[in-house]
């Protein structure tokens, strides 16, 4: 007997063909739909053992009652409060999640905007355009044998930190869980949040956004900040108090600011949402174009862009058909529930 499948929030043709080459078609029957899984659209659905949903899926037990062979909920992002996990629990549905797929992705965008500001990559770009060539205001500076601060060393604090390695930068690292395997394979030291500000030359924030990190950099610990020192954000905006950076850059305290990030980004709650939600790009491109750290030179701010490469979103993709073949297997991975 073959496993039935069934595909939601489907928008992408990529997506289909990765369906039809990973899931063999002599032991899955799939169907593929771009609308989301409703108590209406499950009652289609009746036969199916797996589903595979996005974020605006909202399986509940009345959704649920309409799948009564359902094992297992596939959902194609990190998060999973969309779906009534108590309910998949009463009626024994495992469900999995795409727990990473753009930790290097990420780290390299940190990268990108250090780069830029460092050497002046987008003042030269306007200004050759213009059709200026001199080299006056455009000279930047080494990133070997400079410090940087990276906050938070999970899986995307990792690759920054490796990166800088290969710069041959001096790390210093600030973390509530200090990973021993990192210090003992790359020459960096996990400091205060204090130390770490004051020593760093670029500061890079990789820490998860909840009530402890709320402000994590603030009016207080700005005035610590090694003087002239480069602020990159590209985790979530709540991390740092907007007035504070402004007033931070303004008198020259920083030196200048990579924003992938800012903290009316309220209306984002997950990165994958970014692929779908053009309400939400609406609403954001809104509150950036009111922005006032745009009306700074030293400032560089990109729309929330650093987890979106190709590889990124192909890796959600396969892993969603990896949970279902894990599963299909006997060898269920990265359940949630």
């Amino acid at each position: 007997m073959k496993t039935q499948v069934s595909f939601f929030e489907i928008k992408e043709q990529w997506q289909r063909d990765a369906i039809k080459q990973l899931l063999p078609a002599s032991k899955f029957s799939v169907s593929i739909t771009d609308g989301k899984l409703t108590a209406q659209s499950a009652a289609k659905h009746k036969d199916a053992e797996v589903i595979s949903i996005f974020i605006h899926s909202t399986p509940d037990d009345k959704v649920l009652a309409k799948l009564p062979k359902l094992k297992l909920i596939a959902t194609s992002s990190t998060g999973y409060d969309h779906i009534d996990l108590a309910a998949c629990a009463n009626r024994k549905v495992k469900v999995a999640n795409v727990p990473f797929y753009g930790e290097n992705t990420v780290a390299e965008h940190s990268f990108a905007l250090i780069l830029a500001i460092t050497r002046k990559i987008v003042r030269s770009v306007n200004q050759t355009k213009s059709g200026k060539f001199a080299l006056s205001g455009l000279r930047g500076f080494d990133l070997k044998g400079k410090t940087i601060g990276v906050i938070g060393t999970g899986h995307i604090g990792e690759h920054v930190i490796r990166i800088a390695h290969g710069f041959e930068m001096k790390i210093l690292a600030f973390d509530v869980k200090q990973n021993k395997a990192l210090e003992n394979h790359y020459p960096l030291t996990y400091v205060s949040l204090e130390k770490l500000l004051a020593g760093s030359d670029i500061i890079t924030l990789h820490a998860p956004y909840n009530q402890h990190t709320h402000h994590l950099i603030n009016s207080k610990n700005l005035k610590k900040v090694k003087h002239g020192a480069i602020l990159i954000n590209t985790s979530r905006g709540g991390l740092v108090d907007t007035s504070a950076l402004f007033s931070a850059l303004k008198s020259g305290r920083l030196g200048g600011a990579g924003l992938d990030v800012l903290e009316e980004e309220g209306i984002i709650s997950e990165e994958s949402e970014l692929l779908v939600r053009s309400a939400d790009r609406d609403d954001l491109a809104a509150v950036v174009a009111a922005h006032k750290l745009l009306a700074l030179d030293n400032v560089i701010v990109t729309p929330h862009n650093a987890f979106n490469s190709q590889e990124a979103v192909e890796r959600i993709m396969h892993t969603t058909l990896e949970n279902i073949l894990a599963w299909s297997k006997g060898k269920p991975e990265n359940l949630v529930s």
